[in-house]
This record gives structure tokens, C-alpha cells and sequence, in this order.
């Protein structure tokens, strides 16, 4: 599964690496996660957490009443997990391009190296 996550969803993927929370503390978490680079709103969020769970990324793993109010608790599948791992590894392989630059030199004489 090759799938490119946009911040919002790779910081709410994040947030759900060490088990399962609901849309207040995952709004938190993200920004913690992020160091304030996402903030999410709830709207923003339950959006974001909507396509998570429609892509097999996410679900919905309890539902508890608080203050006459619905509170679900969501969690990463397999393959959220999965799609993060991969997400942080071409994330890391692309910053290995600017911050290493014998790797960079490498990639460059390998393009321009004859056949």
C-alpha cells in the first residue's frame, strides 16, 4: 500500500501510534506531535478522521456517553499503521537528500553517470 499523507493525517496517524484516544486529545496530541505546526479544529478534525476510517486507516474502537454527549474513541488498523511507517520512511529519505550530503552526491552522480 503506497498512500501520501498530507500533515493533518500523518500527525493523526502519529497520535494514534500508542493506542486509541478521542478528538480532544487527538487534537492535542497533534499539536504536540507537530510543535504547533497542525492545529486542528474539530470540524477539521472529524474530516480528517472521516477519510482515515473510509480509507481502512482508522476505526472507531468504543463510544462512551460523557456529559449527554457521544465520545469515540478511535485507533490505528493494520494498515494505518502500515501506510505511517511507509509515510515516515519517504519522509526520511527525503530529508536525507537535504541533511546528508554524501547521500546527495551520490544520487547526483548516479543520475549523471553514463550507462
Amino acid at each position: 500500500m503506497t498512500i501520501q499523507l498530507r500533515s493533518p493525517s500523518y500527525f493523526v496517524l502519529a497520535a494514534l501510534l500508542d493506542g486509541s484516544l478521542h478528538g480532544y486529545v487527538i487534537i492535542k496530541r497533534v499539536e504536540a506531535l507537530s510543535d504547533g505546526s497542525v492545529r486542528l479544529a474539530a470540524g477539521s478534525l472529524y474530516a480528517v478522521l472521516d477519510r482515515l476510517a473510509e480509507a481502512g486507516l482508522v476505526e472507531v474502537v468504543s463510544e462512551e456517553i460523557v456529559n449527554g454527549r457521544a465520545r469515540r474513541y478511535y485507533a490505528l488498523t493494520a494498515d494505518g499503521g502500515a501506510a505511517l511507517q511507509e509515510e515516515a520512511a519517504r519522509l526520511a529519505a527525503a530529508a536525507k537528500v537535504v541533511t546528508n550530503a554524501t547521500a546527495r552526491r551520490r544520487a547526483i552522480n548516479t543520475a549523471v553517470s553514463p550507462a
